[in-house]
């Protein structure tokens, strides 16, 4: 039709990542970026109706089955005949953003075949092999860290704990738009369950160190409850680096691992000791080409 050729034209003009999606009268159309930076995914309901979601859980949650991700550089027609895909360029590569499965997807969500929490899990577990630590307890920093933190568990022969507590009312704060925001959101966000971690040395798993505000407030936080010792480990590699491909990270200045090293980080959160996952071992883990 009119519209896809246009839309295949404007596609190739557009530079970043993107999972787009535009409804005319009689089609909805589908496109994923040239590299599949986020995804994108195909479901049909129990009354033949198709679905597009950026994460198969929405898919599970309407009760439609998947039927297919859409790949790098391709576009999707959707209309009362069925659905067809054509790609709008042949310059693709596939580098899905590896933080959808650090932080962003939900763990139920699967992406290119892999389940984000079996990734997650595998991260932690890989986390406990590069970084072990004599500690008393594993303490994931929920939600997003649940995942890893039963896996580094699990691979150090250590208790899981639940010792920090989410208010499940506050947003992300990692995506909050001012830095005053985002510490008033952490404020609000964790609590630390005093009796569980009182007088215990305790690794703590995180997905990611952006800014470090998150990670100082939660040792301030435990070391407040009692803890006599708290080791972050996170299960993914330090974040040096600005993204402009969806995420909102435009600036080194705003990134801790950028300007710091990882001993300089650990003393301004306040831990007893920091280890990160290696590029390796995240890549191994995520485990897309295995």
């Amino acid at each position: 039709s009119g519209i896809t050729d246009k839309l295949q034209e404007a596609l190739n003009t557009v530079h970043g990542g993107f999972a787009y999606l535009i409804m005319t009268e009689h089609e909805m159309i589908g496109a994923l970026d040239p590299n599949g930076f986020r995804p994108l995914s195909l479901g049909r309901m129990t009354n033949g109706a198709y679905v597009l979601a950026s994460e198969t859980c929405a898919l599970d949650v309407v009760g439609a089955e998947r039927i297919r991700d859409i790949q790098p550089g391709e576009m999707i027609v959707i209309d009362d005949s069925g659905y067809r895909t054509q790609t709008y360029t042949s310059r693709t590569q596939l580098s899905i953003c590896s933080m959808e499965y650090i932080y962003f997807a939900r763990p139920d969500s699967d992406i290119y075949g892999v389940n984000v929490h079996s990734a997650r899990k595998r991260m932690g577990a890989r986390l406990a092999q590069e970084s072990p630590v004599d500690a008393d307890m594993v303490i994931g920093v929920p939600n997003s860290s649940l995942s890893a933190a039963s896996g580094y568990s699990e691979e150090a022969g250590l208790p899981n704990e639940m010792g920090l507590i989410k208010n499940q009312y506050v947003a992300r704060t990692f995506i909050q738009p001012t830095q005053a925001l985002r510490e008033q959101g952490v404020r609000m966000k964790l609590s630390a369950v005093k009796s569980v971690v009182k007088g215990k040395r305790i690794a703590v798993i995180d997905d990611s160190i952006v800014r470090g505000t998150t990670s100082k407030r939660i040792v301030q936080l435990l070391k407040e409850a009692g803890a006599a010792e708290v080791h972050m480990r996170i299960s993914s590699p330090p974040l040096k680096y600005p993204c402009f491909y969806g995420i909102d990270i435009s600036t080194t200045q705003e990134l801790i691992a950028a300007k710091k090293s990882v001993e300089e980080i650990r003393e301004f959160i306040g831990a007893d000791s920091l280890a990160f996952l290696s590029v390796d071992g995240l890549i191994e883990s995520i485990g897309l080409h295995a």
